[in-house]
């Protein structure tokens, strides 16, 4: 038979496997579903509210009153009465309430007697999203407390509302949010998590289907099929999982950008080349990583950690600027973090070809990586002598 030939019947054969394994259609289809409905649901209000912040109001004047019901009346916090600091304090350990306010006993009195008293807050930090807006919040009404004190007294000092506004804040913030003007955590983190759980499913999956070959003894009949040619016997699987993973990718971006309107400065078909070279870097990388480690449970393993790595130096968490110098070179060799800088000039700035050509190149150069290795594959699938656990 043709080349052709022995590639067609690789991809044969690797259809009638998935058709008798279905943990292959969980482990793709299930697990990206699930994240997708997860994740977006989770976060489709966008910007959390109502979050539980405890008070204990132990002085009890107009201004300790005033303040609390503001606090109750801004988006972020749901403002909860304690009559005493222990219960607040039992609430705030078990993750009732996200964090406690204490208004001191003579607040108003010192206020009044230009005496500085002390607001105190307890955030649990255990929870960082929720205790960041909680921090946030009651960091916000502490400031415009003090500043409507101290317009109270400068007005009774004579002083006219412009004179007041230059003396209480002497500089103005002017605040563009480029990309996500709402504030929406959504935007913010699925954009990228959810095309960094589509690289992880494509490592870990292909690792598995290749080494399943090993782990069950049939690479030999594999390499038969496709005419004793390794090049031969990958592409056959290769074109089989890459249209899946393509497909799971295409619909993910038709969902972000098309159904749920995500920001999209440019155009979604520069997104389905992004998500696609995405796909194919992460397949070479898997394919590398089970040449260089034969065993199907070292290279699931290693597959694993470098893909959970990945989420951590793409760059969307903390920007892989303010990391050390060597864990900045560290981050190019994971294809997220070239998605995501691709991700960001097009959909964000829409600086179209000109923004991202060179993280395409960085993509196809993972194309080239398990040629290193394809001879020390051939052997291990025609001698099988790994250890198949």
């Amino acid at each position: 038979m043709g080349t052709w030939q022995n590639i067609k019947a690789v991809i044969g054969r690797e259809f009638r496997i998935l058709r008798n394994r279905p943990l292959y259609l969980v482990g793709t289809v299930g697990v990206i579903t699930f994240c997708t409905v997860f994740f977006l649901s989770l976060m489709r209000d966008g910007l959390p509210h109502d979050i539980p912040v405890g008070t204990v109001d132990l002085d009890g004047s107009s201004i300790s009153r005033e303040f609390v019901r503001q606090l109750d009346a801004t988006q972020l916090s749901e403002v909860v009465h304690y009559p005493s600091f222990e219960q607040a304090r039992e609430d705030l350990v078990s993750g009732r309430i996200s964090a406690v306010c204490l208004l001191p006993e003579g607040l108003g009195e010192d206020i009044n007697a230009n005496r500085q008293p002390k607001i105190t807050f307890y955030v649990n930090g255990l929870y960082f999203v929720s205790g960041a807006l909680s921090w946030k919040s009651l960091l916000l009404m502490t400031n415009l407390t003090n500043g409507a004190v101290q317009r109270q007294v400068l007005r009774a000092k004579g002083y006219n509302d412009d004179a007041i506004m230059g003396m209480i804040r002497p500089v103005d913030i002017d605040t563009h949010q480029i990309g996500n003007t709402t504030t929406n955590y959504s935007y913010y983190l699925c954009n990228v998590l959810l095309p960094a759980i589509l690289e992880m499913i494509v490592i870990i999956i292909l690792i598995y289907s290749l080494g399943a070959e090993l782990k069950f003894g049939t690479s030999r009949h594999l390499l038969d099929t496709a005419g004793g040619s390794i090049l031969n016997a990958l592409a056959g699987k290769l074109i089989v999982w890459t249209g899946i993973f393509s497909t799971i990718g295409f619909i993910l971006v038709l969902i972000l950008y098309h159904q749920l309107h995500f920001p999209m400065a440019g155009s979604i078909w520069n997104m389905f080349l992004a998500i696609f070279l995405l796909v194919v870097a992460s397949e070479a990388v898997a394919i590398f990583i089970l040449e260089m480690l034969p065993v199907p449970r070292l290279a699931l393993s290693v597959g694993a950690l470098y893909s959970v790595l990945g989420f951590s130096l793409a760059g969307f968490t903390l920007p892989l600027e303010a990391m050390t110098p060597w864990i900045q070179g560290l981050g190019s060799i994971f294809p997220i973090r070239h998605y995501y800088l691709f991700y960001v000039q097009e959909a964000i700035f829409g600086a179209g070809f000109a923004g991202w050509w060179k993280e395409v190149v960085w993509l196809l150069c993972f194309l080239f990586v398990p040629l290193l290795g394809l001879q020390r594959l051939k052997k291990a699938y025609i001698y099988q002598n790994y250890p198949k656990d």
